[in-house]
């Protein structure tokens, strides 16, 4: 039987041979077939769903997506309309979290306008003491 090794097909694909073994721990690739002396061999299939999921994590999906990304492309009753719907919530989580990075920065600004940065003791920082004081802190994200 000819096939690739854990580590050519990781070479391949540009992954570490503990992440194809990881991948195959959680579902994502399945279990290679194995050379009569126990080895497991990977064709080329492995080193192109390797690459999807290295895409797929690029464009910010989870584990958990990607497996369920994967068990569409398998599965024969799913639509394009599925894989959109899936891409749609992923937009959805980025903005989401795109909002969330703003409103943290101006935060962050906030808090950095208000120190003088002088070579004052750390228990007069306002930064620190903003974030002690719950009510100071709330002030800041409103």
């Amino acid at each position: 039987m000819d096939g690739m090794t854990r580590s050519e097909v990781a070479e391949r694909a540009a992954v570490n041979p503990e992440t194809l073994r990881y991948y195959e721990e959680r579902g994502l690739i399945p279990d290679p077939p194995r050379s009569a002396s126990g080895y497991r061999l990977y064709d080329e299939n492995y080193v192109r769903r390797l690459r999807f999921i290295g895409r797929a994590k690029e464009l910010g999906f989870t584990l958990e997506q990607i497996k369920s990304l994967l068990e569409l492309r398998a599965g024969p009753e799913a639509t394009c309309q599925d894989v959109k719907a899936r891409a749609e919530e992923k937009v959805a989580d980025v903005e989401e979290k795109i909002a969330d990075l703003r409103r943290i920065r101006r935060a962050l600004a906030s808090l950095v306008e208000t120190c003088a940065g002088g070579t004052g003791p750390t228990s007069e920082c306002p930064i620190l003491d903003a974030m002690e004081d719950e009510k100071a802190f709330g002030s800041v994200f409103s």
